[in-house]
């Protein structure tokens, strides 16, 4: 698919809007960033992990897991294998999240093509 700068911006403007005017949370850039990671790429994920992938300290996300965690987007839990690291998972409203986010990104898209 071929389109054009203005194209992609307006589409990314009409996303953006559609998630402010929601009445779902609103996720800070960083936040959705964690959770397409968390949602798209094969897990395990870990606090350290994610941290190294984003080039931010584990405090900041963390804190963006704290927030995405009381939402109930993400959970996280223990390793058993190493209690040292803490695995972050997925959620069925996070999935539900992220698939009302996809069909808003293919409406979108389909206006400005």
């Amino acid at each position: 698919m071929d389109i054009r700068a203005d194209q992609a911006l307006r589409w990314w403007k009409r996303v953006c809007l559609e998630q402010v005017l929601d009445d779902r949370p609103d996720l800070t850039l960083r936040q959705l960033t964690l959770l397409l990671i968390i949602y798209l790429d094969p897990p395990p994920h870990t606090v350290r992990g994610l941290a190294a992938r984003l080039g931010v300290t584990k405090p900041v996300v963390t804190r963006a897991l704290n927030a995405m965690g009381a939402m109930g987007l993400v959970e996280r839990r223990r390793d058993e294998r190493d209690r040292r690291n803490v695995l972050v998972r997925r959620t069925v409203e996070g999935s539900l999240y992220l698939e009302k986010l996809s069909d808003t990104i293919v409406i979108a898209a389909g206006e400005e093509l």
